[in-house]
């Protein structure tokens, strides 16, 4: 045995115990345990990862990636694979760690065969240096975050660069709308798949007010677009230098958007071989992450009628249109975090024609963004002529009352509430018995809006499903 392999086994031991310690104290455990084995043993994730027989798929990129992961996870658990996945949405290389950690036994043997790791798009450089994926997908870039996570182009530039590291023997998942993403596809040497939209009716009901990529990636001269779907996500050509968006190895030929599911139709030679793919959740974003799910799953070889009906059976993540019964109302729960995620998720509630009640929480602590001035970046216009009520609440609550003022929302129609057991209790009475109450809110903030649902009883602790 090993000097390291020793230190590997006693990281495990560490963290396992300061799991079962965390556990004990009704806590989640999806990140200390990580950094407790992190720091005893560097490799960590290197060494636990190395025997799974499947390999490891990373997903990665500004929005959508939790629901992709998830996804994906449904799908190799309905291959008869057993997926190591951290599921609670701890993205960072210690929240990889303690799910490694999670499904081991305290001898380091792991009982999975297969990783499905969700990674934070500015930790993808740290992490690549940790793990060789099979597959790593990534699902768009947008601006996010910018207190933490740098400009765009930076944060593309530090991404290629670890891409251009990795062996020929990984496949990348690109998708094939975002210029961005699909450049980054140039700095691999192995296989790369890309994903998109096809379907020419398929456009955005929000107004594109913000883009972050006006310009090629390769030579910086405007792009033009034939078809914008969301920001600067679409149908893109630069003329300057002739790089385009790349042919689609999994596409919908067309979408069909409802109120609680998506239906899409594949392009190509898989058109016919299934019914149409049945999302349950309602939302154009949603194809997308289904896109990018099926066509990780191509790359592991798992057919499409076993994904297909792994996404028909799907249920979404913390706060990722999670729906939670309540004093027979119906809470839908929105994760928003930067422009382009509040405008494709209110798109979601405007393209069914929903007049929403609203709960609106807005944060501003690390995990949100300190600059909380993206709200002003967000279409609340778009939105204001629909909402009949909002409630808001949140250490930056009045930043988002205001909003809704400059968006045109009748002073009668937002009421503002301190506290988050208040503000739901207000926000539930002011929604009539049998309708549906919106939740919108930072990451922060729906942790504490979702922590009083679950003292109240209306739901589990997230790092329990």
């Amino acid at each position: 045995m090993t000097p390291r392999s020793l230190r590997t086994i006693a990281a495990v031991a560490a963290g396992k115990a300061t799991r079962i310690a965390l556990q004990r104290l009704g806590r989640g455990a999806t990140a200390l345990p990580g950094i407790v084995a992190l720091n005893l043993a560097p490799n960590a994730i290197a060494s636990l990862s190395a025997t799974m027989t499947h390999g490891t798929v990373c997903v990665s990129g500004t929005n959508g990636k939790t629901t992709t992961a998830r996804m994906l996870s449904d799908i190799v658990r309905a291959a008869g694979w057993a997926p190591v996945h951290n599921r609670s949405g701890s993205n960072l290389d210690r929240g990889i760690a303690a799910a490694l950690l999670a499904d081991s036994t305290w001898g380091g043997e792991l009982r999975g065969n297969v990783g499905v790791f969700e990674i934070d798009e500015a930790s993808v450089p740290r992490v690549l240096t940790r793990l060789v994926p099979r597959v790593l997908v990534v699902t768009n870039l947008f601006r996010d975050q910018l207190d933490r996570y740098f400009e765009i182009d930076a944060l593309a530039k530090r991404i290629a660069q670890a891409i251009a590291g990795l062996p020929d023997s990984t496949t990348l998942v690109l998708n094939a709308d975002d210029p961005i993403v699909a450049y980054l596809g140039q700095s691999h040497r192995g296989p790369v798949l890309f994903f998109g939209v096809d379907d020419p009716a398929v456009g955005g009901t929000v107004a594109q007010a913000i883009s972050d990529a006006t310009r090629c990636p390769r030579c910086k001269a405007p792009l033009r677009y034939t078809r914008v779907i969301l920001a600067h996500v679409g149908d893109w050509r630069c003329d300057h230098c002739g790089l385009e968006r790349p042919p689609r190895d999994v596409a919908a030929a067309a979408v069909r958007l409802g109120a609680n599911a998506t239906e899409v139709r594949l392009a190509g030679a898989v058109t016919g071989a299934i019914d149409d793919l049945v999302v349950p959740l309602p939302g154009l974003y949603n194809a997308y992450n289904a896109l990018a799910a099926l066509a990780a799953a191509r790359v592991l070889d798992i057919s499409l009628s076993t994904a297909a009906r792994a996404l028909k059976a799907f249920k979404p993540a913390f706060g990722r249109l999670e729906i939670v019964e309540a004093e027979g109302r119906r809470l839908r729960l929105l994760l928003v975090k930067n422009p382009a995620g509040f405008n494709a998720a209110i798109g979601a509630l405007l393209e069914t024609g929903r007049r929403p009640r609203i709960l609106g929480a807005l944060n501003d602590r690390d995990a949100d963004s300190r600059d909380v001035s993206w709200i002003w970046d967000a279409d609340f216009e778009a939105l204001a002529p629909r909402i009949e009520h909002a409630t808001i609440t949140g250490l930056r609550g009045r930043d988002l009352a205001l909003r809704l003022k400059y968006a045109g929302v009748p002073r009668d129609r937002v009421t503002v509430v301190d506290g988050w057991a208040p503000a739901i209790r207000a926000a539930i009475d002011a929604t009539p018995p049998g309708e549906e109450l919106v939740v919108i809110a930072t990451y922060t903030a729906m942790l504490s809006l979702r922590d009083a649902l679950a003292r109240l009883g209306y739901v589990g602790q997230f790092w329990e499903d």
